[in-house]
């Protein structure tokens, strides 16, 4: 998992809601590196957004709230992980079978 994108999540994970504000300083991010990290998040359904409009002119503030466990989300990406090493395991297989046969 991409460092940002770890920062990001643990963060998250440890507050009922937040800002993009509120992750760049806990975690130490950049506003773009945050930004990069929600939308991986929010597509992978972990985190939900809200506009909390503010009085007057100006763009709506983004808050953030996790969707998913911590521990789920692990779950999920070591599930991920798993089945992208068995995939490289059953190439690897298939291409030296194909050398064998040479």
């Amino acid at each position: 998992m991409p460092r940002n994108l770890a920062k990001t999540l643990i963060y998250i994970c440890q507050v009922d809601e937040c800002r993009s504000i509120d992750i760049e300083k806990a975690a130490d991010l950049r506003q773009p590196e945050v930004s990069i990290a929600m939308n991986e998040l929010r597509d992978r359904g972990w985190v939900s957004k809200y506009d909390l409009k503010k009085k007057g002119k100006g763009r709506p503030v983004h808050v953030y709230t996790p969707t998913t466990s911590l521990k789920d989300i692990l779950d999920e990406f070591e599930q991920e992980k798993m089945t992208e090493m068995n995939d490289i395991k059953t190439n690897i297989t298939a291409l030296r079978e194909s050398i064998d046969t040479l």
